[in-house]
């Protein structure tokens, strides 16, 4: 495994415990998910993206952002100390949407089978 995946999955695993267990911050929900961590070539930077069910508009999406990201500094020295590297990367949160688009798009796939299926059928229909 290389050196970026390493301490991106360090990252990973160290910020759901600090979100999970040191985070104290009321306007952040009680679950928040890391859906993925990359960490630039350079390890300067550590963009993080994040999802909560709790977060329904864009709005809420919005200010999870502004207040993790807020809190950056908080968490590169928690993560400092819970490492032996030279540096450790500045992390950038994004709210990823991929959980609520999920469901989305596989309504227009169920959709878009059932067309099929009906214009199949409507064919077989005329050809008989």
């Amino acid at each position: 495994m290389s050196r970026i995946v390493k301490v991106a999955d360090f990252i990973r695993d160290e910020l759901s415990l600090l979100l999970q267990n040191d985070m104290r911050d009321p306007r952040i929900p009680g679950f928040i998910s890391i859906n993925e961590v990359k960490v630039s070539k350079d390890l300067a930077f550590a963009d993080i993206y994040i999802s909560s069910l709790a977060s329904q508009s864009p709005q809420e999406q919005d200010e999870l952002v502004a207040v993790l990201n807020g809190a950056a500094g908080f968490f590169r020295s928690e993560l400092a100390r819970r490492h032996k590297m030279r540096t450790t990367p500045k992390p950038r949160f994004h709210y990823d949407s991929i959980v609520e688009s999920g469901p989305k798009l596989e309504r227009l796939i169920d959709q878009a089978v059932a067309e099929d299926t009906a214009k199949r059928e409507s064919n077989t229909d005329s050809l008989d």
